[in-house]
This record gives structure tokens, C-alpha cells and sequence, in this order.
């Protein structure tokens, strides 16, 4: 159990009582509250909310249940507010108002009154309420918890309410692991036991709400761990069969884990490697503890630890001399198994480029390490290896350090991640110092100079110069115009590929 766990269930009582004066200040609520009291509506403060609360944070997003009128009170609510109204189902009733920053998501009961709402809900711990109009007017405050709430909170468990909740709305089973992901809860043996029976049904769940609760689980600190659990669970491979095909999949040399457990190792890898960066990358440390503060960063960064080699099981193979397997394009077949995933789980394109990159970069550092071990990197090979990730360069070595720290097999070298961590060290000098001042000032030569000074048609050969142009200057072979020319006139009377 997480070491924050058990808790007092008193101090929780406290938090709520030091809380909840300053949760009554917030405008939002306090207009609700009057929009309500004008038509007779009930309010309140359920969820994330109290929960929270309860743990002494502040939610970011303000949970109301309310009575009936819902869509309605909503609509008039982001006017007084000068916000904006969302609409996010309307058979189940449920609206967002964005305002100043405040979120608040309102759903109807799904009962007769609040008490049969909670027991309509997911888990315990988010089945507590706290009367909105006794909030706002200072009564003491009173905790609405018929399912025992209380004490697995206090506990950090999660237990469901009822199994017929979770099957009415099968995202939930993935929230358990959200939970246990970003809290540091337990998960009940009895709400793991309804999980596993029910774990099918999450392939149903449309992609935006999946991805929805997998941001968080995988931002969060012990997301190796919890994909374990939900992996035990049944509920992975249901979720990414894509990561599953790698179950059974041998692999040997450097590694000592099949292709499925390899990935889980990685993101677990991640995990130890982003709490304490000094531990693996000295002088890069704080560079990659300050992009780590992004959870958008962390989220793309784990996702491709855990994809990098999906497409390891379709291209195995067994060669005899020497005996071993081989995965010759898995970082090809990954990229199109991972765009696969990500279509279905309705990924941004930012996310899917930046991940698919890494998954198709991620080999590139381990096939130089040999080189730069001998001092023989050329500043060409270094910069392509830059130039091919740029602004994701730390998050590609991050993975890459991810990636060998989580094989062990008899083959490694054993300075793989002292050498691993030096190579990431002159590439980002090499994408400080070099790369990024060059792209800075204006090119030498353009593809307008190619077409007026050498008379060429655009096509690719405009590339093929251009980049042999912008490669010697990573050397130093070339510094001026009159150079950058001579060594096109030299690469076209040579007719040799640039």
C-alpha cells in the first residue's frame, strides 16, 4: 500500500472542515447555488470534488449533481458566467461550463433523490456528497456517505459500488487504474474480481474517453506498476492488444525479457528515471526534470516507451549463424501498429507524430553507440541523429535509457547506459551549439539559388543538395556562399548521390 495510506479518518474529517469554507467562497458556485434556489433544484457537491477535498487538495474541476433541470441550469449558468456551455450527453443529462478558468461538470441525478444518485456511481470513494445551499451558508458541514466512502478513502481503496455500474459504463474499469495510478490506491480483491470478469466490455468505450483517463495514468509516477496490475487484470490486452502481441515473443542478446514484459519494464524504467534524472543523465538533469514537469511530456514519453517495439512480433526471425533472433524494421511496423492505436484511442496528431517519431528514432542511438565508444562518431552521423528528433530529442534518449535499463541480457555491455548518457550529452550540445544557431541565420543556399544559379528543376535532388550543403557546415568544410556553391558544382560534376 502507498505510504500516504491508511489515514485518519478524523484528519480527513478535518480537511473537509478547514476546506469548505474556502470552497464557499469560489463565484461559480455561488452562483449556481442562486440559479437553482430560483427554480426549486437541489445541488450537490459530489465526485472529485469532496473526495478531494477530504484529502486536503483542491479539484480542478467542480462536480455538482442536481436535481432535474439540468441542461437548462447549465445553459443559463455559462451566461451569467460569461463562459462557455459544453454539452456532453444529453440522454444522461451531463453539461460542462468553462468560466475564468473553473470547470464545472453537471450531471442529473440518476435517482429520486441524491442517496440513490451515489449508489448509482462507481467507486465508494467518489459516492460522498456535501448539500451545496449548507456549504454556501456556512451550516456545519454535514458529509452525505451511505456507502462507506469514508473509511476506503482513509484506507486508499477502491471498492465499486455495485458490478452493474461498472458494466453500465465500462470506463470505469480503467478508472480504477487511473486511480490507483495517480492516488497510490488499492484496488478491492472484489472490484478486481468484477474487473476481470468484465474487462471485454472496455472495447466498446469510445477512443476520446479512453484517452481521457489514460493521460493521467500514464503521466503519473507508478503507471509501470499499475499497467502490471492491469495487465494481471485481464484488462490490458483488451485496451492494447497491439502491446499484448508481444506476450511469448522471445528475444535474447541483449535482452532477457519477452517483447510484452520488455515494454512494461520500460514505462517502469521511465517511472525511476524521471523521479531522479541525476541518477542516469548528470549533466542533462535539469533539462529533462524541467520538460518532466509537463504531464503532456510525460504522457507522450511513456507512450512510446510502451509501443517502442510493438512491431517486434511481426517481423521476428531466426537466423542460425550465429543462433538468434532477429527484428529487422520492428521500428518501421511499430509506427504503423502504433498509428493504428492511435486512430482508435482518437490520439491528437501532435501526439501520434511526436510518439510515432520516437518509436521510429529509437534504435538510432544504440546502432552509434559503437563509434562514439571509440571516438570515431563523425559531427555528419551525430547531427543526422539530432536533426532526425530536434525539439524531441530528450524525450527519444529518455526512451532509449528506458529501453536499456529495462534488458539485461548477457550480451549488454556493461557501460551501456554510462555511454547511452554521454551520447545524449553530445547530441544536445551538438543540437545547442550547432543545429539550432545554423537554422537560426539564413540558409547559404537556397532551392531558389539551386534553380537560378545551376539551372535545376525542383524534385528531390533539391534535398539531397541542400542537406549535403547543411551537413558540411556541420563539419566545417563549408562557411560561406562561395563555398556552399562550389560544393554543389563539385557533388553535380561528380554526379554522385549528395
Amino acid at each position: 500500500m502507498h505510504p500516504e495510506f491508511p489515514l485518519d479518518p478524523a484528519s480527513l474529517r478535518q480537511n473537509l472542515e478547514t476546506g469548505a469554507p474556502r470552497l464557499a467562497l469560489r463565484r461559480p458556485l455561488q452562483v449556481t447555488f442562486g440559479l437553482a434556489r430560483s427554480r426549486g433544484l437541489a445541488v450537490y457537491l459530489v465526485g472529485g470534488t469532496v473526495r478531494e477535498l477530504l484529502l486536503g487538495r483542491q479539484s480542478p474541476d467542480l462536480d455538482l449533481a442536481v436535481s432535474a433541470q439540468t441542461l437548462q441550469l447549465a445553459r443559463d449558468l455559462a451566461r451569467e458566467l460569461h463562459g462557455t456551455y459544453v454539452l456532453l450527453d444529453e440522454q444522461e443529462r451531463t453539461a460542462r461550463v468553462v468560466a475564468d478558468g473553473d470547470i464545472l461538470d453537471l450531471a442529473e441525478f440518476r435517482a429520486p433523490d441524491i442517496t440513490g444518485d451515489l449508489q448509482g456511481r462507481d467507486f465508494t470513494l467518489n459516492a460522498m456528497a456535501l448539500d451545496l445551499g449548507e456549504l454556501l451558508r456556512g451550516s456545519p458541514v454535514q458529509l452525505l456517505d451511505p456507502l462507506g466512502g469514508l473509511p476506503d478513502l482513509a484506507a486508499g481503496r477502491i471498492r465499486l459500488v455495485a458490478r452493474d455500474n461498472l458494466r453500465a459504463d465500462p470506463l470505469r474499469l480503467l478508472r480504477a487504474y487511473r486511480f490507483a495510478a495517480t492516488h497510490g490506491f488499492e484496488i478491492s480483491p472484489d472490484t478486481q474480481a468484477a474487473i476481470r470478469d468484465l474487462a471485454p466490455l472496455i472495447t466498446g468505450v469510445a477512443g476520446e474517453r479512453l484517452r481521457q483517463e489514460l493521460f493521467p495514468l500514464l503521466a503519473s509516477p507508478r503507471a509501470g506498476q499499475v499497467l502490471r496490475q492491469m495487465d494481471a487484470a485481464g484488462l490490458l490486452c483488451h485496451l492494447l492488444p497491439e502491446v499484448c502481441d508481444g506476450k511469448g515473443v522471445a528475444q535474447n542478446g541483449f535482452h532477457h525479457l519477452d517483447v510484452f514484459d520488455h515494454a512494461l519494464e520500460a514505462v517502469a524504467s521511465l517511472d525511476d528515471l524521471l523521479a531522479a534524472p541525476d541518477r542516469f543523465f548528470a549533466a542533462l538533469a535539469p533539462e529533462l526534470a524541467c520538460q518532466a514537469e509537463d504531464p503532456w511530456w510525460r504522457w507522450v514519453v511513456k507512450l512510446a516507451a510502451l509501443f517502442h517495439d510493438v512491431g517486434k512480433p511481426k517481423v521476428q526471425a531466426w537466423r542460425t549463424d550465429p543462433e538468434r533472433y532477429t527484428f529487422y524494421h520492428h521500428e518501421r511496423v511499430g509506427v504503423e501498429l502504433f498509428t493504428q492505436a492511435a486512430r482508435r484511442l482518437r490520439l491528437s496528431q501532435a501526439e501520434t507524430r511526436t510518439v510515432a517519431q520516437i518509436i521510429s528514432w529509437h534504435m538510432r542511438p544504440f546502432l552509434l553507440l559503437p563509434a562514439f565508444r571509440r571516438g570515431e562518431l563523425t559531427p555528419r552521423a551525430l547531427g543526422r541523429l539530432v536533426r532526425a528528433l530536434k525539439s524531441h530529442l530528450l524525450a527519444g534518449f529518455a526512451v532509449a535509457m528506458a529501453d536499456s535499463l529495462a534488458a539485461r541480457g548477457d550480451q549488454k555491455p556493461p557501460d551501456s547506459e554510462a555511454a547511452l548518457a554521454a551520447l545524449a550529452e553530445a547530441a544536445w550540445r551538438f543540437l545547442k551549439d550547432r543545429l539550432e544557431p545554423q537554422e537560426r541565420q539564413p540558409r547559404l543556399l537556397t532551392g531558389h539559388d539551386l534553380r537560378d544559379i545551376f539551372h535545376l528543376s525542383p524534385g528531390p535532388r533539391f534535398r539531397r543538395l541542400l542537406t549535403a550543403v547543411e551537413e558540411a557546415q556541420w563539419e566545417g568544410r563549408v562557411r560561406t556562399r562561395e563555398e556552399a556553391v562550389a560544393l554543389v558544382t563539385s557533388l553535380l560534376q561528380s554526379d554522385r548521390p549528395a
